[in-house]
């Protein structure tokens, strides 16, 4: 079964969302825009081994602490949908502008359209553009 906790990060206080599945205990982070340390602490709390991140979209405070994750875990980062890109890119402008730690943009590892799937553990979820 998947669950899930709600995390807000960053001075805008944007949902991330962790998400696993109970039988495997594999997680994913949704939208990580920032406060690595707090994401990191949720995921340890619960004995989870982090495997994906999730983009739903492009937007700083949804994907401003992706890089160095999938850099320190050595993980895939999967979506927003290739029509992002242009905000990726400017993230580092942009985080300078709002007030955000240094960040840095980054391309994708697999890029997300309609009615695709991704898969958690023993978990698949629908995409919905």
């Amino acid at each position: 079964m998947l669950h899930y906790q709600i995390i807000p990060v960053t001075h805008f206080e944007q949902n991330c969302s962790l998400v696993w599945c109970d039988e495997t205990q594999e997680a994913a982070l949704i939208d990580a825009g920032g406060d690595i340390s707090k994401l990191e602490a949720a995921v340890q709390a619960r004995g989870l081994t982090l495997k994906p991140l999730w983009l739903t979209h492009g937007h700083l405070d949804h994907a401003g602490a992706v890089a160095p994750l999938a850099r320190k875990y050595g993980i895939p980062i999967i979506g927003p949908h290739a029509a992002d890109q242009f905000w990726i890119d400017g993230m580092p402008m942009q985080a300078q502008m709002f007030g955000f730690a240094p960040t840095e943009s980054f391309i994708p590892t697999q890029w997300l359209h309609d009615g695709d799937s991704v898969r958690i553990g023993n978990c698949t979820l629908q995409v919905r553009h």
